[in-house]
């Protein structure tokens, strides 16, 4: 396993109020009396790509929501086999299942260099039972969560290989900028498109010779998206 960061244990809680994302993440809508009940530190982890975040089965030590990053959750098939079922992004949280089972149901694997803050259960029992701001904000992660795995299993586990490829394209886009694509390995993406590596390179490169995509990297991660419609209307 590579060896995790702890950049802090935060002792207070200035560093929450302060958060740059923190309108997208859990504590978003906490006031100075749901801080007041915040006991426990809350850490701020950093991990280097490929690193363990927690694995399947593990006894849940909190939750977390990512602030920089992408994390894949996985899980292993009766068969063997590694499949990813979402991508977690900047706002999402990681482990919300810890709070009604307290373990996690799947691996957590960083995609590029993650920085997450872990959330004690305590803490987030605690304000779940005393914060109703902080309840519906849970509510809302808990039911984004299960559209975004839906969405995820509707939208890339169905249809040709140049379908699914497109539409995994369209999911990557940016949300600062919408033209630009941050891919990762070819072997990640055909586990979560259920194609083999192969396929998914010629898919990818038959999309960069019809003008569709521009590579801005050698690496193959990092494309700009010039014809959406090309990818939209497959």
């Amino acid at each position: 396993m590579i060896p995790i960061q702890v950049e802090s244990a935060w002792k207070g809680t200035s560093d929450c109020r302060d958060c740059g994302i923190r309108d997208m993440v859990l504590f978003a809508d906490l006031n100075e009396e749901d801080f007041s009940l915040i006991h426990a530190p809350i850490d701020d982890l950093r991990y280097v790509t490929g690193s363990l975040l927690y694995s399947e089965g593990d006894k849940a030590l909190g939750v977390m929501t990512v602030r920089a990053g992408m994390v894949k959750l996985v899980r292993n098939t009766s068969d063997g086999r590694q499949r990813i079922v979402r991508v977690l992004r900047p706002g999402d949280v990681a482990g919300l299942e810890a709070l009604a089972t307290a373990h996690y149901d799947c691996d957590a694997i960083a995609l590029s260099e993650v920085s997450v803050c872990r959330i004690p259960l305590e803490v987030m029992h605690t304000l779940s039972a005393h914060s109703p701001r902080l309840h519906r904000r849970l509510m809302q992660k808990w039911q984004s969560a299960l559209k975004s795995a839906d969405d995820w299993l509707a939208d890339l586990n169905f249809g040709s290989a140049k379908q699914r490829v497109a539409r995994f394209i369209l999911k990557m886009r940016h949300a600062q900028d919408p033209q630009l694509i941050s891919l990762f390995s070819r072997e990640d993406m055909g586990a979560m498109l259920d194609l083999k590596l192969e396929t998914v390179s010629r898919e990818v490169s038959f999309f960069v010779r019809e003008g569709v995509l521009s590579p801005l990297d050698k690496q193959g991660r990092l494309y700009q998206l010039v014809q959406a419609s090309a990818l939209e209307n497959l």
